[in-house]
């Protein structure tokens, strides 16, 4: 066991990385919730965001078309989600489970021809001579523009959740949708733009996996962050500011046990691999004493006749 081996700027560095997609598939399922829609539809969006962005950048060699692709991918793949839950009037849980098995059976007939291919690499957002400051501008000044769209989402989020009045008719429609229906407002519409806001994250979050975390095309290769994703909104009470130091957490663990790995330190692989997992298990066991923040109307099927 060698653990001189972690540098530990690299560490952080790989640690916001890793963060990056967790932190926008939850933000957005953030926003979903608070409209009182409970979408579990989370990895299905992000796999076949992960496939659209890499099968776009491959074929039209950018990436940006990609990442835009993606968003596009994990939006039409949630009207689906809005259509069952929002006119059909179906069970959220089980119309949300559909959708992530239906999203990793499509991924993986959309992605046959695309194992082994190398995607176009999307430029890093280096700044002179602030990059090139010891320790700190690798750490928070020498990453991709996705990771800084993610930090910059997370503050429209909370911006519009909390100070403007789009953000105030969202969070009365998850409050009490019959309340906010009778005071005239749409909320099918409401719901509807919040579940393809929810869906172009998760989207954008599958791609900076395929595109940049791990350039490469695999089947299931979101590999859970999905369902991570769900139990960080839980994690951090319906509050953005949370999620996002939530996703660093996680995304260190995970970080942490691959480092760890590397290392050779004398605990079992699999124990390893498996402690985001089993930490955010625990989490959630934690944190259900504590519903607060958790929208009224949270999983509730709206219809205007009520």
């Amino acid at each position: 066991m060698d653990l001189s081996a972690i540098n530990p700027v690299l560490l952080i560095a790989s640690l916001m990385v890793a963060a990056t997609p967790l932190l926008l598939a939850a933000i957005g399922e953030l926003v979903v919730e608070k409209a009182g829609v409970l979408n579990l539809g989370v990895e299905g969006m992000m796999i076949v965001g992960a496939i659209c962005g890499f099968a776009i950048a491959v074929e039209t060699t950018s990436p940006m078309l990609g990442l835009l692709a993606a968003m596009v991918g994990g939006a039409v793949l949630s009207l689906l989600f809005a259509f069952l839950t929002q006119f059909a009037l179906a069970n959220q849980v089980a119309s949300g489970l559909a959708l992530t098995l239906f999203g990793l059976g499509l991924s993986a007939l959309m992605g046959q021809s695309y194992v082994g291919i190398k995607p176009p690499a999307l430029a890093k957002l280096d700044i002179p001579v602030i990059s090139d400051i010891p320790v700190i501008g690798p750490i928070f000044f020498s990453h991709d523009p996705v990771l800084y769209v993610g930090l910059a989402l997370t503050a429209v989020v909370w911006w519009f959740l909390k100070k403007s009045r789009g953000g105030l008719i969202l969070r009365a429609v998850g409050e009490s949708h019959d309340a906010a229906h009778a005071l005239g407002y749409n909320v099918i519409r409401v719901r509807i733009l919040a579940i393809m806001f929810g869906g172009a994250c998760a989207g954008l979050g599958g791609a900076y996996i395929s595109l940049i975390r791990v350039p490469q095309w695999t089947e299931g290769m979101t590999a859970g962050v999905g369902w991570i994703a769900l139990a960080l909104v839980v994690f951090a009470s319906w509050k953005p500011w949370r999620v996002l130091l939530g996703a660093y957490l996680f995304g260190g663990i995970n970080v942490l046990q691959l480092n760890l790995q590397a290392a050779g330190i004398a605990i079992p692989v699999e124990y390893l691999a498996m402690s985001p997992y089993l930490i955010t298990i625990l989490v959630l066991v934690i944190m259900s004493a504590d519903k607060s923040g958790a929208p009224a109307s949270l999983g509730r099927t709206f219809h205007a006749s009520q």
